[in-house]
């Protein structure tokens, strides 16, 4: 796909006279920009590459700000709110999952995909480990891309009718990303946060591995790995410590069952 811009407009940020990024919007005003289409933040180091996506998003319809370094786009994402986050893993400044970590910290729930040169599957299951709801290994066609931001904005959206998710003793708050038991916070990983909300949206039900690796780790298949009884393993012990009653149950031989932990 050609970098160029045609049937957009650019606006270029500075600061101290160094090109830090610029946003792209539909043309046709910010009318329509602002009535349709995803508001997407892209922290990429490659300028080719973000043009080019930037190219393919003005013509979605969506409107994309371009961040060039890590330290940027972290400030850019804390201070402005966006539907989706592109994020490539290798930055010359910071490194992609130590930024995703500070957002997740922070309380930035906004669905991140990543980017990365490194597509073996331990390098997928980190990256989706360090919270991120998508992994997209370089080189990729930016239609692709873009169909992925759409589909995570769907789930995240899906999800955004209920803020806070009870279930018996717990508490799931979904935008703040924050977990409760008996009214005692939770000090969750990103991932292990990531999947109390899948049992707490699915509380009671019997949860297999097989769906755990598709929808919390987006994987579809089997990395023949053990990643999803290490982070089971976790998150039960943060569930249960200095509690009388068991919060995971796991029935053998199909998975793993949120208890209501009351």
């Amino acid at each position: 796909m050609a970098a160029g811009h045609g049937g957009v407009r650019g606006q270029e940020y500075r600061a101290g006279g160094k090109e830090l990024g610029f946003t792209i919007e539909a043309a046709g005003g910010s009318d329509r920009r602002v009535m349709s289409g995803l508001n997407i933040l892209y922290i990429e180091d490659d300028a080719r590459a973000a043009a080019s996506v930037s190219d393919l998003a003005g013509q979605s319809g969506d409107r994309l700000t371009w961040e060039a370094t890590g330290s940027a786009g972290l400030m850019r994402a804390g201070a402005q709110s966006f539907d989706v986050i592109i994020l490539d893993r290798m930055l010359p400044d910071l490194d992609g999952i130590t930024i995703l970590s500070r957002l997740r910290e922070s309380g930035v729930g906004t669905p991140v995909l990543m980017l990365s040169a490194l597509g073996r599957t331990s390098d997928r299951a980190e990256g989706l480990d360090a919270g991120a709801d998508d992994y997209l290994a370089k080189p990729f066609e930016a239609e692709e891309l873009l169909a992925r931001l759409r589909a995570l904005h769907r789930r995240a959206s899906g999800r955004g009718h209920s803020a806070v998710i009870l279930y018996g003793a717990f508490e799931c708050h979904v935008k703040a990303r924050t977990a409760f038991r008996e009214n005692r916070h939770l000090a969750l990983s990103p991932k292990e946060f990531e999947l109390f909300r899948y049992f707490m949206e699915n509380a009671g039900d019997v949860i297999t591995r097989e769906m755990l690796l598709r929808d919390v780790w987006k994987m579809n298949f089997d990395p023949q790995t053990n990643v999803v009884d290490v982070n089971i393993g976790r998150l039960r012990r943060k569930l249960e410590e200095g509690f009388d009653r068991p919060a995971l149950e796991t029935i053998w031989g199909s998975g793993y069952r949120l208890l209501d932990g009351s």
